[in-house]
């Protein structure tokens, strides 16, 4: 993809899951940006977008794929690869960063940012209780391995002495639409949400129940893309980390009635269970809800129990001051229950869920 008129080139790795689809989407609408994205399985082009289908954690074919991309001016990096462990993540997700920034880097010679999405695990949110609300300076202030923060250390080391700058945006939580992804909490409500009504049931929130009182707060996904766009085009986002969220607080307490009503289902005691287990088996009902509602969308696409498991697990506050990036100038806010109204109206409309 050749650059004119002066547009900005945006490589977005990780562009088909939640981060990056959003991303992308915000920034055609800003018509100054040119896309390249970067993904296992690709996409479909369109005007101003090229995708790219690349194994991100061989050198040679990242090599292959990215060695001619000499118009980059912005690296937007939201890839990520589960594994079993904490410790595990640490190699998998480090090599594909390197291999991208190592790749790309010497050749762009018009690049002016790289952006790094991490998360809260960044202060140990992972592990149990941790310091809340958690600010950026708290980072990296308990035992490692962590993957987010050597990626973080990683970009200061070979940013040194460049011209271009970094920055890290750490989210909460992101609600989001994004198919086959691990780590989409409103898909998990709603799909089993719409499950539990097919049979007949309540809609029971599934965590610890020390969860269901806990105070929580999320990221949408639309101020996700906003923020790191801000954070990539501020002077104020030069060589820093910002926590961005909603802006809001709330409890599954007072949140999982609200879902159930919108579902048209009563919020019954919340009764711990595992999702991953007790949704194992709704592979068939799932198929025939498809034939019956016309839904277009597998359950292997829609299935993101593990997250769920993990999400609702935490019986512990779960928020982090977002007041750095306001007092450098980024502004939007976002209403928690109404974000997840707006997600369950899209997948009904895409026909997600029922």
């Amino acid at each position: 993809m050749e650059q004119h008129n002066n547009r900005k080139v945006a490589l977005i790795v990780g562009a088909q899951g939640v981060i990056g689809r959003n991303l992308s989407d915000y920034l055609l609408a800003q018509e100054s940006w040119d896309i390249i994205g970067l993904s296992r399985r690709g996409g479909e082009d369109s005007p101003h977008v090229k995708h790219i289908a690349v194994d991100l954690m061989s050198r040679e074919d990242t090599q292959e794929k990215l060695g001619h991309l000499t118009t980059v001016t912005h690296i937007f990096y939201a890839a990520y690869q589960d594994r079993d462990s904490w410790a595990a993540l640490v190699a998998p997700n480090m090599a594909m960063l390197q291999n991208v920034v190592e790749v790309v880097e010497p050749v762009a010679s018009h690049l002016q940012h790289i952006s790094l999405m991490q998360g809260y695990k960044v202060y140990g949110a992972h592990l149990g209780p941790f310091k809340t609300p958690a600010r950026e300076t708290d980072a990296g202030t308990f035992m490692p391995p962590e993957f987010n923060m050597s990626q973080q250390q990683f970009l200061e080391k070979i940013q040194a002495g460049k011209s271009w700058t970094w920055s890290a945006i750490r989210p909460s939580v992101v609600g989001g639409f994004a198919l086959g992804n691990p780590m989409n909490l409103a898909m998990v409500i709603a799909v089993y949400a719409a499950i539990s009504k097919e049979l007949g049931l309540p809609l029971r929130f599934p965590g610890k129940p020390g969860a269901y009182n806990k105070l929580m707060e999320m990221t949408d996904a639309n101020l996700l893309a906003k923020a790191t766009t801000w954070a990539a085009e501020s002077p104020a986002g030069t060589n820093q980390a910002f926590n961005i969220n909603n802006g809001d607080l709330f409890r599954w307490s007072d949140l999982w009635p609200r879902i159930a009503r919108y579902f048209g289902l009563e919020a019954a005691d919340p009764l711990p269970m595992q999702l991953d287990v007790v949704m194992a088996d709704k592979e068939p009902l799932w198929n025939t809800m498809m034939e019956k509602y016309g839904l277009k969308y597998s359950y292997a696409e829609v299935s993101s129990w593990k997250f769920g498991d993990f999400v609702f697990s935490w019986d512990y506050d779960f928020f982090a001051d977002g007041s750095k990036a306001r007092r450098a100038g980024f502004h939007e806010f976002v209403d928690t229950e109404a974000m997840f109204m707006e997600i369950f109206d899209n997948f009904k409309k895409m026909k997600v869920i029922p």
